[in-house]
């Protein structure tokens, strides 16, 4: 009966051991696998909110001023054109005015009779805000 117990408890040690000396490689192997596929999530979450939602301010102004010159330059031969034309416009001004945080742009709530005169006023608080609408000469413009 004493031999039975003694097997017992070297079985016992014999697994103990087992286990104390197969843990550190099951764990490095674990950390080896799963460590790399959560940092690459965590890196891109971080990536993700670094990224800015939208246009970069030089990009809407640029459209901005592209169109508007294009509106005072060009004739629309048809009407066609020339409501797409204006369509476009609008949408850049009021781009331009999320991006630049002018609040409640009167543009973006002005009916279809209305809309030349808050054209006008979304303008004038674009170039309230800081932004030239029409482009700087001189420089290398002029060249």
């Amino acid at each position: 009966m004493a031999g039975v117990a003694g097997d017992r408890s070297a079985l016992t040690g014999l697994l103990f051991f087992l286990v104390v000396a197969a843990a550190p490689t099951v764990v490095f192997w674990i950390a080896l696998r799963l460590l790399p596929a959560a940092w690459a999530r965590f890196d891109e979450r971080r990536r993700r909110n670094r990224m800015p939602l939208g246009p970069s301010l030089q990009t809407v102004v640029s459209d901005v001023r592209r169109l508007r010159l294009e509106i005072r330059t060009r004739p629309q031969h048809t009407q066609l054109r020339r409501v797409a034309l204006l369509a476009a416009y609008d949408d850049a001004l009021l781009d331009a005015c999320r991006v630049a945080g002018v609040p409640d742009p009167p543009l973006g709530a002005a009916a279809d009779r209305d809309r030349a005169f808050a054209r006008l006023l979304t303008e004038a608080a674009l170039e309230d805000a800081g932004i030239a609408l029409d482009p700087p000469r001189g420089g290398a413009a002029a060249a």
